[in-house]
């Protein structure tokens, strides 16, 4: 994962060039509306009224619940530099060999710097597209990346564990990019062929989901920031998107609000509007952390910054994608050093992280 320091300041700057124009104006009318929709129209309402093409069905079984201790194996199974040939080589036999053992037949998709690995489940409707799932497995020359990218390539396998057997309307898509770290070259391998495009209705990209900080001010924000911050501590998830794809953010938004209030004790649960662009649903310890939604304008043409994770190659081929992250070094100290070890993932966090992402996924499925 490239470097995120400049990330939310970078929207800002978007915010401020394009905030002037009538383009803008209709962008934040629609952001508006559809965070209206969420907080004001009953759970039943036929969401497929919101503008995209092509439209997502928001009905969903029940999603799964991930497992803490696989999800942490899978960490630990990949403790290991991720960035020679060989070292990349063993990353790929033991991604494909879960997911042989999940029950899927993945393939390998070389290209000149790397081989990326793919798998599909057939959908039950073919009429309506599918849904990919990816995250990289490669790591910087230092770093054994459990963070990064380690985290994320555990929640994809989960999900191929959860979701494999089960059918969905939607296809479910899941990829593994290789050479994430030397310039998104596996992303941009896989988006320049337009088979592997067909039919895709949405990307949802890995990159950082495992570490949290609980103290104040550990969490970094840019000067000036013209919203109030959600926390002063690390403990949200982040979801940056298009807005012209705003149905795929809102995903994470449904799929992980939940108004009742557990038997067990836990707090009710409370959703947050903290501006137009930005949206906080603030949960319980034991459910989704507190999720921040991110639309970026234009594509991040105007905000480079934004583009420097697998999801940008999808934004430029003009397929929805969101990056979900823990905004690295905005948080973590450890990002692209030696000690981004798995003992500083925080396993709560990582666990109700891949829940956000499992129910979000689900929920697109159908």
């Amino acid at each position: 994962m490239k470097k995120w320091i400049w990330l939310l300041l970078a929207v800002i700057v978007a915010f401020a060039v394009v905030g002037s124009s009538e383009f803008w104006q209709q962008q934040q009318s629609a952001v508006m509306e559809t965070v209206k929709a969420n907080n004001l129209e009953p759970a039943n309402q036929d969401t497929e009224k919101l503008t995209v093409s092509p439209p997502l069905n928001v009905s969903a079984s029940s999603p799964p619940q991930v497992s803490r201790q696989k999800l942490f194996t899978h960490v630990q199974n990949l403790n290991f530099k991720r960035y020679t040939n060989a070292e990349r080589s063993r990353s790929r036999t033991y991604i494909i060999s879960q997911l042989k053992k999940f029950g899927w037949k993945p393939q390998l998709q070389n290209f000149s710097e790397g081989i990326n690995v793919f798998a599909q489940r057939q959908g039950s409707d073919k009429t309506v597209g599918a849904i990919l799932i990816g995250a990289h497995y490669d790591t910087v020359a230092v770093s054994p990346g459990a963070d990064d990218n380690a985290s994320g390539v555990a929640v994809v396998l989960e999900i191929a564990r959860l979701l494999g057997s089960r059918s969905t309307p939607r296809t479910l898509q899941l990829a593994f990019f290789d050479k994430e770290e030397a310039g998104l070259l596996g992303s941009q391998a896989f988006t320049a062929k337009a088979a592997n495009l067909k039919n895709l209705d949405g990307v949802i990209i890995l990159d950082m989901v495992g570490y949290a900080c609980y103290t104040a001010g550990c969490q970094k924000y840019p000067a000036n920031l013209p919203i109030t911050p959600p926390s002063n501590k690390g403990d949200f998830l982040a979801v940056v998107g298009d807005t012209e794809n705003l149905p795929l953010l809102q995903a994470f938004e449904r799929s992980n609000s939940d108004t009742k209030t557990r038997g067990n004790g836990d707090a009710a649960i409370s959703s947050t509007n903290l501006s137009a662009s930005l949206r906080l649903n603030v949960a319980a310890s034991t459910l989704p952390p507190p999720i921040l939604t991110l639309p970026v304008p234009l594509k991040g043409l105007l905000t480079p910054d934004t583009l420097r994770s697998d999801h940008a190659p999808f934004w430029l081929q003009g397929v929805g994608a969101v990056l979900v992250t823990d905004t690295a070094n905005l948080r973590s100290s450890h990002y692209h050093q030696a000690s981004d070890l798995p003992s500083n993932i925080e396993r709560s966090f990582f666990t109700s992280a891949a829940q956000a992402v499992v129910n979000a996924t689900n929920f697109l499925l159908y």
